[in-house]
Protein backbone atom coordinates (compact mmCIF):
# COMPACT_ATOMS: atom_id res chain seq x y z
CA UNK A 1 0.00 0.00 0.00
CA UNK A 2 1.49 3.54 -0.61
CA UNK A 3 1.03 5.22 2.74
CA UNK A 4 2.68 9.10 3.30
CA UNK A 5 4.24 10.33 6.74
CA UNK A 6 3.47 13.34 8.70
CA UNK A 7 5.66 16.34 8.08
CA UNK A 8 6.27 19.20 10.03
CA UNK A 9 5.68 22.54 8.29
CA UNK A 10 4.38 20.53 4.95
CA UNK A 11 1.07 19.65 3.72
CA UNK A 12 0.74 16.09 2.56
CA UNK A 13 -0.99 16.73 -1.49
CA UNK A 14 -0.59 13.21 -2.67
CA UNK A 15 1.70 9.80 -3.27
CA UNK A 16 1.90 8.22 -6.81
CA UNK A 17 3.37 4.94 -7.30
CA UNK A 18 6.83 5.37 -5.77
CA UNK A 19 6.73 9.12 -5.03
CA UNK A 20 4.96 11.20 -2.14
CA UNK A 21 4.45 15.03 -2.09
CA UNK A 22 4.08 18.06 -0.26
CA UNK A 23 3.81 21.60 -0.44
CA UNK A 24 5.24 23.66 2.24
CA UNK A 25 2.90 25.88 3.87
CA UNK A 26 5.46 29.04 4.62
CA UNK A 27 6.73 29.05 0.62
CA UNK A 28 4.51 27.10 -1.35
CA UNK A 29 7.22 25.38 -2.81
CA UNK A 30 6.75 21.16 -3.80
CA UNK A 31 8.26 18.80 -1.67
CA UNK A 32 9.12 15.54 -4.01
CA UNK A 33 10.37 13.21 -1.91
CA UNK A 34 11.24 9.76 -3.39
CA UNK A 35 10.35 6.47 -1.59
CA UNK A 36 11.82 2.72 -1.08
CA UNK A 37 8.67 1.69 -2.73
CA UNK A 38 8.98 -0.47 -6.07
CA UNK A 39 6.38 -1.07 -8.70
CA UNK A 40 5.98 -3.86 -11.54
CA UNK A 41 2.98 -4.89 -13.54
CA UNK A 42 0.87 -1.38 -12.53
CA UNK A 43 1.39 -2.79 -8.87
CA UNK A 44 3.31 -1.27 -6.15
CA UNK A 45 4.72 -3.85 -4.01
CA UNK A 46 4.67 -4.73 -0.52
CA UNK A 47 8.52 -4.99 -0.31
CA UNK A 48 11.14 -2.03 -0.84
CA UNK A 49 14.38 -1.72 -2.44
CA UNK A 50 16.44 -0.47 0.21
CA UNK A 51 17.99 3.10 -0.97
CA UNK A 52 16.30 3.02 -3.95
CA UNK A 53 14.84 6.47 -3.37
CA UNK A 54 18.32 7.95 -2.45
CA UNK A 55 19.52 6.97 -5.12
CA UNK A 56 16.75 8.01 -7.67
CA UNK A 57 17.44 12.04 -6.29
CA UNK A 58 21.15 11.69 -6.51
CA UNK A 59 21.11 10.42 -9.73
CA UNK A 60 17.77 13.16 -10.78
CA UNK A 61 20.03 15.85 -9.49
CA UNK A 62 23.29 14.90 -11.23
CA UNK A 63 21.87 14.98 -14.43
CA UNK A 64 19.88 17.78 -13.98
CA UNK A 65 23.50 19.55 -13.82
CA UNK A 66 24.36 18.34 -16.87
CA UNK A 67 21.26 19.37 -18.65
CA UNK A 68 20.72 22.55 -17.55
CA UNK A 69 21.82 24.02 -20.74
CA UNK A 70 19.04 22.39 -22.65
CA UNK A 71 16.10 22.93 -20.29
CA UNK A 72 15.87 24.93 -16.92
CA UNK A 73 14.18 22.19 -14.05
CA UNK A 74 12.44 22.48 -11.43
CA UNK A 75 14.41 22.25 -8.74
CA UNK A 76 14.67 25.12 -6.14
CA UNK A 77 16.40 23.58 -3.09
CA UNK A 78 18.04 20.39 -1.72
CA UNK A 79 17.36 21.82 1.64
CA UNK A 80 14.68 19.54 3.02
CA UNK A 81 13.70 18.09 6.92
CA UNK A 82 16.11 16.18 8.40
CA UNK A 83 14.05 12.79 7.99
CA UNK A 84 14.01 12.74 3.94
CA UNK A 85 17.61 14.11 3.73
CA UNK A 86 18.77 12.73 0.65
CA UNK A 87 15.67 11.59 -0.87
CA UNK A 88 14.18 14.57 -1.37
CA UNK A 89 14.12 17.98 -2.71
CA UNK A 90 12.19 21.13 -3.18
CA UNK A 91 10.40 22.07 -6.67
CA UNK A 92 8.93 24.74 -7.77
CA UNK A 93 5.16 24.48 -8.65
CA UNK A 94 4.32 24.24 -12.11
CA UNK A 95 1.14 23.32 -14.39
CA UNK A 96 2.47 19.71 -15.20
CA UNK A 97 1.73 19.16 -18.92
CA UNK A 98 -0.25 15.75 -19.11
CA UNK A 99 1.57 13.79 -21.21
CA UNK A 100 4.40 11.14 -20.91
CA UNK A 101 7.33 12.16 -23.38
CA UNK A 102 9.51 9.22 -24.36
CA UNK A 103 12.22 9.21 -26.15
CA UNK A 104 13.00 5.64 -28.31
CA UNK A 105 16.79 4.71 -29.50
CA UNK A 106 16.44 1.00 -28.95
CA UNK A 107 13.31 -1.04 -30.36
CA UNK A 108 11.93 -2.82 -27.30
CA UNK A 109 8.76 -2.83 -24.91
CA UNK A 110 5.27 -1.57 -25.88
CA UNK A 111 7.03 0.43 -28.66
CA UNK A 112 8.30 -2.85 -30.16
CA UNK A 113 4.54 -3.98 -30.15
CA UNK A 114 3.72 -1.44 -32.10
CA UNK A 115 5.91 -1.97 -34.52
CA UNK A 116 5.20 -5.91 -35.05
CA UNK A 117 1.57 -4.68 -34.84
CA UNK A 118 1.75 -1.79 -37.11
CA UNK A 119 5.56 -1.07 -38.59
CA UNK A 120 5.22 2.42 -36.96
CA UNK A 121 5.43 3.56 -32.87
CA UNK A 122 3.19 6.18 -32.15
CA UNK A 123 2.81 6.94 -36.09
CA UNK A 124 6.47 7.27 -36.44
CA UNK A 125 7.41 4.90 -39.72
CA UNK A 126 10.40 2.70 -39.06
CA UNK A 127 12.66 0.48 -40.84
CA UNK A 128 11.28 -3.07 -41.83
CA UNK A 129 13.19 -6.23 -40.10
CA UNK A 130 14.07 -4.46 -36.92
CA UNK A 131 13.72 -6.73 -34.21
CA UNK A 132 13.70 -6.50 -30.18
CA UNK A 133 16.57 -4.40 -28.95
CA UNK A 134 17.51 -3.06 -32.22
CA UNK A 135 18.79 0.23 -32.77
CA UNK A 136 17.00 2.73 -34.56
CA UNK A 137 18.18 5.14 -37.73
CA UNK A 138 17.71 8.17 -35.30
CA UNK A 139 15.93 8.65 -31.74
CA UNK A 140 12.14 9.30 -32.14
CA UNK A 141 9.93 10.90 -29.86
CA UNK A 142 6.79 8.67 -29.09
CA UNK A 143 4.84 10.01 -26.27
CA UNK A 144 2.18 8.12 -23.80
CA UNK A 145 -0.60 8.96 -22.13
CA UNK A 146 -0.08 9.96 -17.73
CA UNK A 147 -2.42 6.76 -16.33
CA UNK A 148 -3.87 7.28 -13.20
CA UNK A 149 -2.40 5.07 -10.67
CA UNK A 150 -2.90 1.03 -11.07
CA UNK A 151 -3.64 2.17 -14.98
CA UNK A 152 -1.48 1.90 -18.12
CA UNK A 153 0.17 4.48 -19.91
CA UNK A 154 -1.09 4.12 -23.73
CA UNK A 155 1.48 5.14 -26.65
CA UNK A 156 0.06 8.54 -28.13
CA UNK A 157 0.53 10.37 -31.58
CA UNK A 158 2.12 13.35 -32.28
CA UNK A 159 -1.27 15.22 -33.03
CA UNK A 160 -2.12 13.66 -29.50
CA UNK A 161 -0.23 15.77 -27.54
CA UNK A 162 -0.60 19.03 -30.05
CA UNK A 163 -4.28 18.80 -28.95
CA UNK A 164 -3.68 18.35 -25.47
CA UNK A 165 -0.66 21.34 -24.72
CA UNK A 166 -1.11 22.95 -28.15
CA UNK A 167 0.77 23.05 -31.49
CA UNK A 168 4.01 25.02 -30.41
CA UNK A 169 4.11 22.99 -26.85
CA UNK A 170 4.40 19.96 -28.34
CA UNK A 171 7.18 21.01 -30.67
CA UNK A 172 9.22 22.21 -28.16
CA UNK A 173 8.07 18.89 -25.73
CA UNK A 174 9.50 16.96 -29.20
CA UNK A 175 12.54 19.14 -29.08
CA UNK A 176 13.40 18.88 -25.44
CA UNK A 177 12.59 15.29 -25.31
CA UNK A 178 14.93 14.08 -28.17
CA UNK A 179 17.88 16.55 -26.90
CA UNK A 180 17.88 15.34 -23.68
CA UNK A 181 17.99 11.90 -24.95
CA UNK A 182 20.45 12.41 -27.17
CA UNK A 183 22.94 13.90 -23.86
CA UNK A 184 22.10 10.80 -22.27
CA UNK A 185 23.29 8.72 -24.98
CA UNK A 186 25.97 9.90 -25.49
CA UNK A 187 26.68 10.28 -21.56
CA UNK A 188 25.97 6.73 -21.26
CA UNK A 189 27.66 5.42 -23.83
CA UNK A 190 30.76 7.12 -22.60
CA UNK A 191 30.37 5.06 -19.48
CA UNK A 192 29.64 1.61 -21.25
CA UNK A 193 25.79 1.83 -21.06
CA UNK A 194 23.29 2.00 -23.46
CA UNK A 195 20.07 4.38 -23.21
CA UNK A 196 17.35 2.46 -24.76
CA UNK A 197 14.58 4.77 -23.64
CA UNK A 198 13.82 7.56 -21.48
CA UNK A 199 10.38 8.90 -20.22
CA UNK A 200 10.29 12.92 -19.41
CA UNK A 201 7.82 15.10 -17.51
CA UNK A 202 7.22 18.72 -18.32
CA UNK A 203 5.64 21.59 -16.63
CA UNK A 204 4.85 24.98 -17.20
CA UNK A 205 5.44 28.55 -14.97
CA UNK A 206 3.17 30.89 -14.83
CA UNK A 207 5.16 32.94 -17.54
CA UNK A 208 4.46 29.67 -19.90
CA UNK A 209 7.88 28.60 -20.08
CA UNK A 210 8.54 24.55 -20.35
CA UNK A 211 10.39 23.37 -16.81
CA UNK A 212 12.16 19.31 -16.58
CA UNK A 213 10.30 18.00 -13.81
CA UNK A 214 10.04 15.23 -11.16
CA UNK A 215 12.85 12.85 -12.35
CA UNK A 216 15.39 12.56 -15.06
CA UNK A 217 17.13 9.36 -16.79
CA UNK A 218 17.10 7.03 -13.66
CA UNK A 219 16.31 3.05 -14.06
CA UNK A 220 13.25 4.11 -12.77
CA UNK A 221 12.23 6.34 -15.81
CA UNK A 222 15.33 4.96 -18.80
CA UNK A 223 15.90 1.07 -19.74
CA UNK A 224 19.58 1.25 -19.38
CA UNK A 225 21.60 -1.77 -20.84
CA UNK A 226 25.46 -2.56 -20.60
CA UNK A 227 26.86 -1.80 -23.96
CA UNK A 228 29.36 -5.03 -24.06
CA UNK A 229 26.26 -7.38 -23.67
CA UNK A 230 24.09 -6.21 -26.22
CA UNK A 231 22.71 -8.44 -28.54
CA UNK A 232 19.39 -7.92 -30.95
CA UNK A 233 16.82 -10.69 -30.96
CA UNK A 234 15.69 -10.63 -27.87
CA UNK A 235 15.45 -8.79 -24.50
CA UNK A 236 18.68 -7.36 -23.45
CA UNK A 237 20.01 -7.62 -19.53
CA UNK A 238 19.34 -4.28 -18.16
CA UNK A 239 20.05 -1.43 -14.93
CA UNK A 240 16.48 -1.59 -13.76
CA UNK A 241 13.59 -3.84 -12.04
CA UNK A 242 14.35 -6.53 -14.48
CA UNK A 243 14.81 -9.36 -11.59
CA UNK A 244 11.86 -7.89 -9.59
CA UNK A 245 9.73 -8.78 -13.27
CA UNK A 246 11.22 -12.07 -13.97
CA UNK A 247 10.70 -13.25 -10.83
CA UNK A 248 6.87 -12.21 -10.47
CA UNK A 249 6.61 -13.70 -13.78
CA UNK A 250 8.55 -17.07 -12.93
CA UNK A 251 7.13 -20.48 -11.20
CA UNK A 252 8.47 -19.62 -8.45
CA UNK A 253 6.78 -16.83 -7.37
CA UNK A 254 3.09 -18.21 -7.10
CA UNK A 255 1.63 -15.04 -9.01
CA UNK A 256 -0.05 -14.97 -11.98
CA UNK A 257 -0.12 -11.88 -13.69
CA UNK A 258 -3.87 -11.61 -15.03
CA UNK A 259 -4.99 -12.96 -11.67
CA UNK A 260 -6.08 -9.81 -10.00
CA UNK A 261 -4.35 -10.28 -7.24
CA UNK A 262 -2.02 -8.60 -5.69
CA UNK A 263 1.83 -9.89 -6.08
CA UNK A 264 3.91 -11.33 -2.97
CA UNK A 265 6.19 -10.30 -0.89
CA UNK A 266 9.91 -10.13 -2.60
CA UNK A 267 12.27 -12.53 -1.38
CA UNK A 268 15.66 -11.27 0.26
CA UNK A 269 17.82 -12.36 -2.58
CA UNK A 270 15.60 -10.50 -5.21
CA UNK A 271 15.60 -7.33 -3.10
CA UNK A 272 19.24 -7.68 -2.94
CA UNK A 273 20.23 -7.98 -6.40
CA UNK A 274 17.80 -5.32 -8.05
CA UNK A 275 19.61 -2.82 -5.31
CA UNK A 276 23.06 -3.88 -6.62
CA UNK A 277 21.53 -3.26 -10.24
CA UNK A 278 20.60 0.49 -9.28
CA UNK A 279 24.01 1.22 -7.46
CA UNK A 280 25.87 -0.29 -10.61
CA UNK A 281 23.93 2.28 -12.30
CA UNK A 282 24.72 5.28 -10.31
CA UNK A 283 28.13 4.32 -10.25
CA UNK A 284 28.72 3.73 -13.66
CA UNK A 285 27.19 6.78 -14.82
CA UNK A 286 27.90 9.48 -12.63
CA UNK A 287 31.46 7.96 -11.69
CA UNK A 288 30.78 8.64 -7.95
CA UNK A 289 30.54 5.48 -5.22
CA UNK A 290 27.09 5.24 -3.29
CA UNK A 291 26.58 5.78 0.30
Amino acid sequence: MVSERELAGFRHVYSGKVRDLYEQESTGLLLIVASDRISAFDHVLDTPIPDKGRILTAMSLWWFERLADIAPNHVASTDVPAEVTGRAVLCELLEMIPVECVARGYLTGSGLADYLATGTVCGVGLPPGLVDGSRLPEPVFTPATKAAQGEHDENVDFEYVSNVAGTAVAQELRRLTLAIYRRGEVLARERGILLADTKVEFGRRPDGTVVLADEVLTPDSSRFWPADGWSPGHAQPSFDKQFVRDWLTSPASGWHRGSGERPPPLPDDVVARTRERYVEAYERITGRPFG
